[in-house]
């Protein structure tokens, strides 16, 4: 991706470093379990704050601060993030504005070991997320290790794929999608509304490819072979290769964000088209 001397948003707020156990028992789920099942259903944007209280309602453990700041405007991967915000900005700006529409731009908040946010606290370990409650994307850059380590999605444009997917979440607020999604929790089954919820994660991969199209088309940001860093990520986070590399097997109706084709699928439908109404997951 091309990036380098280019524009970042003003739109990040930096947290100051905050640790927490490196052991936690939530659930009946040991540390090192709680923080893998974490990583892997929170990879794309679901509530982290939700998951847990799923997984027992328990609280987090109290974090603290550290005596190291969080990461300066200086580091590369920060000046990266700025990069590909400020891409967003641009291409959702132009497209909301086509609409007759004003983009409100989100925050992206970076912050080490744990995050306090509206839709409540969260660990390095839970993954980058969106919070819709304050419009808010927050992400440990420490993350893209964890993706590359435990995933092998290797690449800078698999990483603004993350970026470019939790800005879909936003892109789904500000158009009363995702309102509309979780106004069915309690109304529907717990399956019926499941299913939902992965519509709504699959349209924000859509979405992250009508960026990816526009981004190339005028800002000229991709690089021959992004496109493909941005599949192999949607491929390794896909909901059965996450399954079927940690239990061995699928359980499709366990799925959160997709399977691997379906994603895959969906982000190429948003690269190729750059169409809005391709992205329509639910119809």
């Amino acid at each position: 991706m091309r990036w380098r001397g280019r524009r970042q948003s003003t739109h990040i707020e930096y947290r100051r470093g905050r640790r927490v156990p490196r052991v936690v028992s939530i659930g009946g789920f040991g540390g090192g379990g709680l923080m893998l099942i974490l990583l892997l259903a929170v990879v794309c944007g679901v509530d982290p704050s939700q998951l847990l209280q799923d997984a027992g309602d328990a609280s987090l453990p109290a974090a603290y601060d550290l005596d190291r700041p969080a990461p300066a405007i200086s580091d590369e991967r920060a000046q990266f993030v700025g990069v590909v915000l400020a891409d967003t900005e641009e291409v959702w700006g132009a497209l909301f504005a086509r609409e007759g529409q004003r983009y409100e731009e989100p925050t992206l908040v970076l912050f080490s070991g744990a995050v306090r946010s509206a839709c409540g606290q969260a660990l390095t370990a839970s993954g980058p997320f969106y919070c819709p409650g304050d419009h808010k994307v927050y992400i440990d850059l420490r993350f893209y290790d964890e993706l590359v380590q435990h995933f092998h999605a290797t690449g800078d444009f698999a990483q603004a794929y993350v970026i470019a997917h939790e800005i879909g979440h936003h892109v789904q607020t500000l158009l009363g999608i995702s309102q509309k999604v979780h106004a069915l929790r309690g109304r529907v089954s717990k399956n019926d509304y499941n299913r939902a919820s992965v519509r709504l994660e699959l349209q924000a991969d859509c979405l992250a490819g009508i960026w990816a199209h526009h981004a190339q088309r005028s800002l000229q940001s991709l690089e021959p072979g992004d496109i493909e860093e941005a599949l192999e990520a949607a491929s390794a986070i896909g909901d059965d290769a996450i399954q079927r590399r940690n239990q061995g097997y699928v359980v499709p109706d366990a799925f959160t964000h997709g399977s691997s084709k379906e994603r895959m699928h969906w982000f190429r439908r948003g690269v190729e088209s750059g169409d809005l109404r391709v992205c329509d997951t639910f119809g």
